[in-house]
């Protein structure tokens, strides 16, 4: 599989003005091209790694790296999604079907199917048995470290930031010292931007998964310098596992 030539080939629908568009235009000055192909837009997955793109926006800006993703979902569910995380539209497009994700032979996730149940019903149950790390290598651990905290994490959550994840009051981030101190990722941190983003899915469910027969699909990120040449693949094995270091999800980016 030459997955450059697959992607070079690729026309997805581009949020920012509904255009059916190759996945490359605008890529052709680019000093490293960085392609995420995404789970649904309503995904956490999906949230928390254009949430770290923000977070290292100046450091990728001084690389020269190019950004473009595909999340599953349509140019609505693309629009909410940039308008919550600040993803910029132009770099997203959307495949409604994750054509893209089966072209490049990416994760599908647990797939139950009890004869008793619906397909949108065995989704459903597929999908919570990976929430409990079943056909989910990865996730109940991930989960736990939201919790307890990442000493090889960098702190997530500015002192005077003030973060608002219902049910909960608004919290400053001053107030994580006190389960641990400062300068990395302390206990219930990480948990806490993660309820922040279900609030925000659960509250819009139906704009950002459209179609629901995809929630299980994984995702899959894949780095290339200007010459097409692979420089770092990734490919999701389960939910919350997005990353192949989790604790500093953009990592490979100085390794290559």
């Amino acid at each position: 599989m030459n997955v450059y030539s697959i992607l070079s080939q690729t026309q997805r629908l581009r949020i920012s003005d509904g255009a059916i568009a190759k996945l490359f235009d605008g890529c052709s000055s680019a000093n490293r091209l960085l392609i995420l192909i995404w789970s649904q837009l309503g995904d956490f997955d999906s949230l928390e790694y254009a949430w770290w793109l923000k977070r290292e926006s100046q450091q990728i800006q001084a690389q020269g790296i190019t950004i473009r993703a595909i999340g599953i979902g349509d140019r609505h569910a693309g629009q909410k999604f940039c308008e919550y995380t600040g993803f910029p539209q132009e770099w997203l497009f959307v495949d409604p079907k994750a054509e893209i994700h089966q072209q490049l032979n990416l994760y599908q996730g647990l797939s139950v199917k009890l004869p008793f149940f619906s397909r949108g019903q065995n989704t459903w149950l597929s999908l919570m048995l990976m929430c409990a790390g079943i056909g989910s290598p990865g996730t109940l651990s991930e989960v736990f470290r939201g919790y307890k905290g990442d000493k090889k994490a960098p702190q997530l959550i500015g002192d005077d930031e003030i973060v608002r994840a219902k049910p909960l009051p608004p919290i400053k981030g001053s107030f994580f010292k006190l389960a641990g101190g400062s300068g990395f990722q302390r206990p219930f941190e990480l948990a806490t931007l993660r309820l922040r983003n279900m609030t925000e899915v659960l509250g819009n469910f139906s704009i950002y998964v459209p179609q629901s027969a995809y929630l299980t699909q994984r995702g899959g990120t894949f780095l290339f310098d200007r010459d097409g040449n692979l420089l770092y693949e990734y490919r999701d094995r389960g939910i919350l596992g997005f990353a192949e270091n989790m604790s500093l999800p953009l990592s490979f980016l100085n390794d290559q």
